[in-house]
């Protein structure tokens, strides 16, 4: 019966990760992940405890990223230990999380932060806080972010057109046709 059970689960995930990101929510906060008001989450990885889980409004969190609410070395003590290592994780308001970073248990991120592709995430930030790197640690504050993206030749401003009509900026914008 586990065996089925297993599959049905794994069933299941595969098509929540093809809904839509209502659907998507709604199911994270049926396992106990507490998530804002509109946010966009493409991930899964929740960890075996995403009650421990904590985000804000406004905050997007790319494909790949994992949130760990326990460390499991303590495995190599279990006869001395018997036990295991667990923490919360926190994420404020208007922050965004890149592709395939890894957010450790104990982690609280402040508001209005950036958090770099690839990062590997544990300790306190501030808000306010460009964070990136392995370990993680603030490069920057958002005002000097904004300024940078604002400067960077590959600037487009693509919200609100259609997909059709970015796809032909960009592509205008770097000469392919």
């Amino acid at each position: 019966m586990g065996a089925i059970s297993s599959v049905f689960k794994y069933l299941n995930k595969k098509i929540l990760e093809k809904s839509s990101e209502p659907r998507r929510i709604e199911y994270l906060r049926s396992q106990g992940v507490k998530i804002g008001k509109d946010c966009r989450v493409n991930t899964f990885a929740f960890s075996t405890e995403p009650y421990l889980i904590e985000i804000g409004d406004h905050v997007a969190i790319a494909a790949g990223t994992e949130f760990i609410t326990h460390d499991g070395s303590t495995w190599c003590f279990d006869e001395e230990l018997g036990g295991g290592v667990f923490g919360k994780i926190k994420i404020g308001n208007n922050v965004f999380i890149g592709i395939n970073c890894i957010i450790l248990l104990n982690t609280t991120i402040g508001n209005n932060c950036i958090i770099g592709a690839g990062s590997v995430v544990r300790g306190n930030f501030p808000d306010n806080s460009v964070i990136f790197g392995n370990p993680a640690k603030v490069v920057s504050n958002m005002s000097i972010q904004k300024l940078l993206f604002r400067q960077n030749p590959g600037f487009l401003k693509t919200n609100n057109l259609s997909v059709p009509e970015s796809v032909g900026m960009i592509k205008k914008h770097f000469g392919i046709s």
